[in-house]
């Protein structure tokens, strides 16, 4: 250890610097006095692997690895130093000053939880330690689904894909999932909700649930992904319903693999009756993962250019990649109603030209469906009458139908 490392029993060392040279990083110095005061110490990348080997490093809460530009060509070894860190329960915060997104990307999928840059922005410091202690609190305090060993359920995955934004996926996406939760007669939640969306997703603006930091833990590690983590990661909603919410923090969306998706969904597959993802509106690397794995796959468009345009696109990027389009369930949301006879020749002409089919219209659920988000409830819940959770029942009523009728055949 260097000699920054107090050695006095008086204060219990509970965080450390880790570092080519702290010198370097006097903000960082200066952060960690006021935050800390002097139970924290500093140490080099060697000595910092050395360090957690001995008994006091049980005692410590997180470590702050700075590093810059002229430690890129160490970053076996910081992975290193995270992956040690994180076997012993020690949090990992980031201060990276001018180094690359590709080192930044590749530290942080080995588990750093935090990362801040440099110079430190007023305050950040502390906040990241606190984002860390919330998200550990949240971990030993809230009460966590408890997820079977060895479950080998089959569960359908039905997906929800905006064509453009506002059309109403998120929507969909939430009020069926309850609705289907509501039609489940087990003790045990059968359906979960993904949300995928994860620099914007709302599903736990729409439920009213908080947004855990585990969920950022679990996706960067999924390939020691089990029932535990999975489990420590969702949320339920009214003891009916397991939600996977998006992340705290905005995150790249090509951050997540095909291959983290894919364990993910197929964990939530063999667990639940029921899988319903809520999808980014863009098309990223795991897209065709996803519409790979789903047995019903809804595309939403509304009656207007843009739904248009895009759908044709879409239409025309699966084609050409030889891709199953025709697992596509194109849902027209604010759909006209019954006596719009002009609406609905709209209808036929926007589907006769874009050669597809809209299998689903939903109608129009006016304000109450605004009102019902942002008080984070289900329309079934805030407005049964609503005649857009009238038409999502029936939605739900014909899925939990066939559902059942597959497993009477299996």
């Amino acid at each position: 250890m260097s000699s920054g490392m107090p050695q006095t029993e008086v204060n219990a060392i509970v965080a450390c610097t880790i570092s080519r040279d702290v010198q370097n990083f006097d903000l960082l110095i200066e952060d960690m006095e006021a935050v800390m005061g002097e139970s924290w110490g500093d140490l080099g990348f060697n000595e910092a692997l050395a360090f957690f080997n001995q008994s006091e490093a049980e005692a410590l809460e997180f470590v702050a690895l700075a590093l810059d530009s002229g430690d890129e060509d160490n970053l076996p070894l910081m992975g290193t130093i995270i992956t040690e860190a994180k076997t012993r329960n020690i949090k990992v915060i980031l201060i990276a000053e001018d180094v690359t997104p590709a080192a930044l990307h590749n530290l942080l999928r080995q588990g750093a939880d935090e990362f801040i840059p440099y110079p430190l922005p007023e305050g950040e410091l502390q906040a990241a330690i606190e984002r860390l202690r919330l998200a550990e609190a949240e971990r030993t305090a809230e009460p966590q689904h408890v997820l079977k060993t060895g479950s080998q359920r089959d569960g359908a995955v039905i997906v929800c894909h905006g064509l453009a934004g506002g059309s109403g996926s998120t929507t969909l996406a939430v009020n069926l999932a309850w609705e289907l939760a509501q039609l489940s007669t087990s003790e045990t939640p059968r359906v979960c909700l993904l949300d995928f969306d994860l620099q914007y997703g709302s599903v736990a603006t729409y439920l009213d649930l908080p947004r855990r930091e585990v969920v950022m833990e679990m996706l960067s590690d999924t390939e020691n992904l089990d029932e535990d983590v999975f489990g420590q990661a969702l949320v339920t909603y009214e003891d009916k319903l397991q939600v996977l919410t998006a992340p705290v923090d905005m995150i790249p969306l090509e951050f997540i693999t095909p291959e983290d998706i894919e364990r993910v969904v197929t964990l939530a597959r063999s667990h639940f009756d029921f899988v319903v993802i809520d999808m980014p509106h863009t098309l990223v690397q795991w897209s065709e993962t996803i519409l790979n794995m789903a047995h019903v796959y809804f595309s939403m468009v509304e009656l207007d250019m843009r739904s248009a345009q895009n759908a044709l696109r879409l239409k025309r990027a699966l084609q050409s990649e030889d891709l199953p389009f025709e697992k596509l369930r194109f849902a027209l949301n604010r759909a006209p109603k019954f006596t719009d006879l002009s609406g609905k020749s709209r209808v036929k002409r926007m589907a006769e030209s874009l050669g597809i089919s809209i299998d689903l219209q939903l109608p129009d659920g006016g304000k109450q469906v605004a009102q019902s988000s942002d008080h984070g409830n289900p329309l079934a819940s805030s407005a049964a009458k609503n005649p857009l959770r009238k038409e999502i029942l029936k939605l739900a009523q014909s899925l939990h139908d066939l559902g059942q009728s597959d497993a009477a055949a299996a």
